[in-house]
């Protein structure tokens, strides 16, 4: 295990060192790691039914031969430490290797801007040696594909994706239900009905956030406003501060936000705010005016999948679990949110589980007041995947692309 990881980096190394500065920031060198190594040292999109992309390539084959160490690389968008998007994912990564022990190691490739560099990026630790790939985010779809086209022995897996091929699979998560659970917080704790979101980019993924939470507020509190502000960002603190100060001064009484910083929450924080967090448990990093936070656990999905390629049952799939999965989660209630609310979060998330429902079921109308989704219907998973229209309750305009 050791040869194949000493090697491993030193094929990295030499690949990286062959970027060139012309073609824009230079990709930042894989980290491998395995547990074993660690404990020596003492840590949004078009439609989900669209057809596969057409490929070549073919899947490694069922019990297909397979060296003592099965090397999986992940691609990420920031650093770990942004206590955020890329936080969750690394964390479910060392979840990985806790559970597979020496049977795995991985490789970690942070701050892999999208474009050009993620593709380079993903063939460089497929030359390397990896035996599988996680691509997470949604950016690096187009660049996974073709790596995966070129290696057809490789395992690749693209969070938040729609294209797939025989060797390349799509997971997300249904984190629009813990966000429906986290408005219902909200609409029953404002005194003001001004709740602040911070927006990241207007895609799909982000529309469906800021409906499922408007939907919450409004479940309780019709009278409920949810104003929005786009960053087009992911994770760039000091205008993604600024965008929540701005909601503060015209009023906001609670903000929330899709992106990876905790810097709205401690804006709110300063204000004698409250707010909801994301991604991660921002209370943690905050403190109690985080009232709750829709949140990621992608521990399990990679132990079952990285499992399924080591054993040879894996097969290419387009994955969206929600909270029956554990997937994705609505971190513990602030001691601030009152016992009425806790009652009634509970009550919907068992009904959400139970699947007796789910968030984009009708009667929905839109901004301007027509009907958008009927009385007994749902929005189809393709339809939800391809939003880009506003719920009534929501103040603010999607921007052309």
């Amino acid at each position: 295990m050791r040869n194949k990881q000493i090697w491993i980096a030193l094929g990295l190394l030499a690949l990286l060192s062959l970027v060139v500065a012309a073609c824009g920031p230079a990709v930042p060198e894989p980290t491998p790691t395995t547990a074993a190594a660690e404990a020596e040292e003492d840590e949004a999109p078009a439609e989900v039914d669209e057809a596969p992309a057409e490929s070549d390539a073919e899947a490694p084959a069922e019990g297909e031969a397979m060296d003592d160490v099965f090397t999986v690389a992940f691609i990420y968008i920031g650093q770990p430490g942004d206590l955020g998007w890329t936080y969750e994912h690394d964390r479910g990564r060392l979840m990985l290797e806790e559970a597979l022990g020496a049977s795995v190691e991985t490789i970690v490739v942070p701050d892999v801007p999208e474009g050009p560099d993620a593709e380079k990026a993903i063939r460089d630790v497929v030359v390397a040696g990896a035996d599988a790939v996680f691509t997470t985010s949604f950016g690096y779809m187009d660049p996974t594909l073709t790596v995966a086209q070129e290696f057809p022995d490789v395992y690749f897996e693209h969070c938040s994706g729609y294209q797939t091929a025989d060797n390349m699979s799509t997971y997300f998560g249904r984190i629009y239900q813990p966000r429906y659970l986290s408005g219902i917080v909200a609409g029953s704790m404002t005194e003001n009905n001004f709740i602040g979101y911070v927006a990241a980019f207007p895609i799909p993924e982000v529309i469906r956030g800021i409906n499922a939470f408007t939907l919450g507020v409004q479940s309780v509190n019709p009278d409920a406003e949810v104003h929005v502000v786009w960053t087009n960002t992911w994770y760039d603190p000091v205008k993604e501060r600024e965008a929540a100060e701005a909601l503060l001064d015209e009023g906001a009484d609670i903000i929330t936000q899709h992106q990876d910083t905790t810097e709205p929450q401690k804006a709110a924080a300063e204000r004698g705010m409250l707010s909801i967090g994301y991604d991660s448990d921002m209370a943690q990093f905050v403190g109690d005016t985080v009232l709750t936070s829709p949140i990621w656990n992608w521990g399990p999905y990679y132990i079952s999948t990285i499992e399924a390629m080591q054993n040879g049952t894996w097969e290419t799939h387009q994955y969206w679990g929600g909270l029956e999965d554990d997937v994705v989660e609505l971190a513990p209630l602030s001691p601030e949110v009152p016992e009425d609310v806790a009652g009634l979060v509970e009550a919907e998330k068992d009904v959400l589980v139970n699947g007796d429902t789910d968030v984009f079921c009708g009667p929905i109308l839109d901004q301007e007041g027509n009907e958008m989704v009927a009385e007994g219907e749902c929005i189809a998973d393709g339809d939800m995947l391809g939003m880009n229209w506003f719920v009534e309750g929501v103040i603010g305009t999607i921007p052309s692309e």
